[in-house]
């Protein structure tokens, strides 16, 4: 059994640090975060639904977020709202989630990999104050970072459990 998932680039933010800095480090652990938990496994342990009254598996949770970043960080953020999806679709409840059948891994990692890379690019010059806008309504980068790290979190906490079940280990 793993006691702890451990990676070198996965550290938690210094306790005094400028506000953007530590809003971007806290996002950056909890992505990492994220790719840990999946790191090691099988396809099929991936793609495994642990829990059965639930759509989630480590692999749709890398898909959901790569749509996540997109949503918040191109649509929102950018004010980009006609850019689809990479993996939902609209108007089908977690079409991003099941079914991962003919899910590619490799493919589906990079697809969330690059998400994050356009999301650290659209918010790179951009001022915490820069209002985007959300169903009509402005929204800051500051608040898009929070929510982020607060997605994440979530979800990380999720990806424990199904670690967990899928292959007994655990970490933070």
């Amino acid at each position: 059994m793993v006691e702890d998932l451990v990676d070198p680039r996965r550290h938690e933010p210094a306790y005094m640090l400028p506000e953007r800095e530590m809003l971007e480090e806290w996002l950056e652990f909890h992505r990492i975060t994220l790719h840990l938990k999946c790191d090691g496994l099988t396809d099929e342990q991936r793609k495994r639904r642990s829990i059965p009254s639930s759509r989630l598996s480590l692999h749709g949770l890398v898909r959901h977020m790569a749509d996540v970043e997109r949503n918040w960080f191109v649509r929102v953020l950018l004010r980009q709202p006609d850019t689809g999806y990479h993996f939902a679709t609209a108007g089908v409840d977690d079409a991003e989630l099941v079914p991962l059948d003919d899910a590619d891994w490799a493919h589906d990692l990079e697809v969330w990999r690059e998400a994050c890379n356009t999301s650290r690019t659209s918010a790179s010059h951009k001022p915490l104050d820069y209002e985007g806008l959300r169903g009509g309504q402005p929204c800051t980068l500051r608040w898009i970072y929070i929510h982020m790290i607060e997605e994440y979190a979530r979800h990380n906490g999720h990806a424990d459990f199904l670690r967990e079940l899928v292959d007994g280990a655990v970490g933070w």
